[in-house]
């Protein structure tokens, strides 16, 4: 049946299942209904009218929570330490999944077939964070009746997708963790998986932002990537983007290699690239044999003293081991990419 809640419903301490077939069922009412243990089953979906709070688990098992997107008003709240298990392509949260009291978090969002999670973590507890998943173009979302123009962007060697978008409540500074699969396309935003960056529409300046790439996993059909610090908030949403095709067209040099032995003795501590200061508006990236990118950083300054900035590193800040990377610094006020190789001695 469904459920009307126009009276107090916030004492339970056991287990409130929903249940039924291909019809859907509907949560309404005046006040939020405070449950414990959560079980849904409603193959045709249930719709929520008003919020719901969880106190510690919802087993999802068929049919997806719904709620409108249009608005946050209306969202499936977990509180302090609940959690849910079983979310899959076919039981999900279609609309706004929140926390509260929580610093991190993995928000089993997505649309009618495809389970798009977004992950937070904080630097502190969220008294609430929201989030919800969009299959829509953010140049035109009939859901939010609005258009975050791909073509204004801060930098013009950004690419962002027109596949879909995020939007994350959350006034705690946080990186943010978006996924794709093989609907999103990101083989258009970049060649290689160091390509992809997560990039939000600014709410101050009107246009995208490139949020970083800290951390990426996956292969071309599947897989996640991870922002830099930022503060959720400042950014009416968000989605993945990729390197422009203005970057296609840029010259690739090879430089001398390098040698570092970052020890503090003054001599071959850092990695000094020549020629930066014609190209102030550059970005670096550091590879080692396995092609796993263990450094990166915009607007270079030959600073590098071979610690690692990656979160794919197994331990971040960490002096690299002894041996040969790969180096592409891409120098975007000259159209040049310049690589060569670098050998490290501890």
């Amino acid at each position: 049946l469904d459920l009307v809640n126009d009276g107090s419903f916030d004492q339970t301490t056991g287990l409130v299942g929903f249940y039924g077939n291909e019809n859907t069922l509907t949560v309404s009412g005046i006040s939020t209904p405070v449950l414990y243990d959560t079980e849904v089953d409603v193959p045709g979906g249930l719709i929520l009218q008003t919020p719901i709070d969880v106190h510690n688990n919802v087993n999802l098992v068929t049919g997806d929570i719904r709620t409108a997107k249009s608005g946050t008003a209306v969202y499936s709240n977990f509180m302090d330490d609940a959690f849910y298990i079983g979310e899959s392509s076919v039981s999900k949260i279609d609309g706004y999944g929140a926390v509260t009291n929580k610093d991190s978090f993995v928000f089993p969002v997505g649309n009618e077939d495809r389970l798009r999670p977004l992950m937070i973590e904080s630097v502190a507890i969220n008294a609430m964070a929201k989030c919800a998943y969009f299959f829509e173009d953010p140049n035109d979302s009939k859901t939010l009746n609005q258009s975050f123009n791909t073509g204004k962007r801060a930098t013009e060697f950004i690419s962002v997708s027109n596949k879909e978008f995020w939007r994350l409540e959350s006034d705690v500074p946080s990186k943010i963790t978006l996924t794709w699969d093989l609907h999103s396309d990101v083989r258009a935003l970049g060649e290689y998986l160091n390509d992809l960056k997560v990039v939000g529409w600014s709410k101050s300046d009107r246009q995208w932002v490139n949020l970083g790439n800290t951390a990426v996993s996956g292969s071309m059909g599947g897989g996640s990537i991870t922002s830099d610090l930022i503060v959720p908030n400042e950014y009416e949403i968000f989605t993945i983007g990729g390197n422009d095709d203005i970057m296609e067209t840029y010259a690739t040099i090879d430089l001398d290699n390098y040698f570092m032995t970052p020890n503090g003795d003054g001599t071959n501590d850092v990695l000094e690239l020549e020629g930066l200061e014609h190209s102030p508006n550059n970005f670096l990236e550091i590879f080692d044999r396995y092609g796993i990118l263990v450094y990166s950083q915009a607007n270079y300054q030959n600073d590098f003293d071979g610690m690692s900035n990656r979160e794919s590193v197994i331990i971040r800040n960490k002096g690299l081991a002894s041996g040969i990377y790969f180096y592409i610094l891409t120098m975007h006020d000259l159209r040049q990419k310049h690589q060569g190789y670098l050998y490290i001695s501890n």
